[in-house]
């Protein structure tokens, strides 16, 4: 025979006690946590927000088109590559003012850069995602 557990909230206090609930043994509660410390996962989350590294190509391109990389240009830069990382972008192309800049999203490099005098001839491929920073 079942004995019916009458619900603990429809019950008045005090008239029918609840039985007591066994728990199991807890599993683990004292063990270690594995994976990445939170400070791990905060340095590498600022990471992604650096300054992103430009190729060999990518150099040759802003030295022969005469294009300017000076501080607001890398932090627009910067934070195209950011929000194109944040929608999952893996390669994308971030214009910033009058200069396309093809990038490798989860390396955080510069692969190529056009100045708007060149951008009529370029056609660009491979390229999952533009953002105008």
């Amino acid at each position: 025979m079942s004995t019916a557990v009458p619900n603990a909230a429809l019950v008045p206090p005090g008239v029918v006690s609840t039985p007591a609930v066994t728990r199991p043994p807890s599993t683990g509660a004292n063990k270690p946590v594995s994976g990445p410390s939170f400070a791990d996962v905060l340095t590498q989350s600022t990471q992604a927000a650096a300054a992103p590294k430009f190729s060999r190509h990518a150099l040759e391109r802003v030295n022969q088109r005469g294009i300017n990389l000076d501080q607001p240009t890398m932090q627009r830069l910067t934070g195209g590559m950011s929000r194109a990382s944040a929608k999952g972008s893996r390669d994308a192309v971030v214009f910033v003012d009058n200069t396309a800049f093809v990038v490798s999203v989860p390396n955080n490099t510069v692969v190529t850069a056009v100045g708007s005098e060149h951008m009529r001839e370029h056609v660009f491929t491979n390229i999952d995602s533009a953002v105008f920073a």
